[in-house]
């Protein structure tokens, strides 16, 4: 009824490929499952810890010690039987080869440089793609929003992004990132960081609209 016969049949026939399937992943893959994308790949080489069930869809008591893809892979099924579903338990880098052509990629990644080998990988492709940036040591889900790489601001991570970017010559990109200065004191010894399911789900949620409106579009 929302947005009528036509773009329910090219979200049907889109394929969709998930990058990640953690706190951010999890929650884009399961806006697209629910929303009636009809092929969709997920890409994790990692398995579910009892410290993600804080922020992870696919993270439960019952989960522990599986690989994300397979639990993925499985609730999406549970959602909608008629969709097609490739789980590839693999890290991504630039050493990766995939036989597909999706028509968007959701960059759900933690680290820059299979970030930057993802980025190139689509642009090579003329794939589009969204990308998310940081969304640890963030509480202010106001100040989430998605931005061409070049103008993002605050956020460790895109100022990474930016940098690999121009030097590697990647064509402009859209990202979803927070503005929020983080709290300091939101890491253990410096090294691990907190974060909040409400951020993290957010953050997903909002590559995955953006995705299904260029499909639709």
């Amino acid at each position: 009824m929302l947005v009528g016969d036509v773009a329910i049949e090219k979200l049907t026939r889109a394929h969709v490929m998930i990058v990640g399937c953690g706190a951010v992943g999890s929650f884009a893959t399961e806006a697209l499952a629910r929303t009636g994308i009809g092929h969709i790949t997920l890409i994790d080489s990692d398995v579910i810890e009892e410290s993600n069930i804080n922020r992870q869809l696919f993270a439960l008591d019952s989960t522990v010690g599986l690989p994300k893809v397979t639990v993925a892979a499985a609730r999406i099924r549970d959602i909608n039987p008629t969709i097609r579903v490739d789980g590839l338990q693999l890290f991504f880098d630039a050493n990766t080869h995939l036989d597909c052509t999706p028509d968007f990629v959701i960059d759900a990644i933690d680290t820059v440089e299979s970030k930057i080998a993802l980025c190139k990988w689509c642009s090579q492709r003329n794939i589009p793609f969204i990308s998310s940036m940081g969304a640890a040591r963030k509480t202010d889900a106001s100040q989430i929003k998605i931005a061409p790489i070049s103008q993002t601001s605050v956020c460790p991570l895109a100022a990474r992004i930016r940098r690999a970017v121009r030097d590697s010559n990647i064509p402009e990109f859209d990202v979803v990132y927070s503005d929020e200065c983080p709290d300091k004191n939101t890491t253990d010894n410096g090294r691990t960081f907190g974060s909040v399911i409400t951020i993290t789900g957010i953050f997903g949620l909002l590559a995955a609209n953006y995705c299904i409106q260029k499909l639709i579009k």
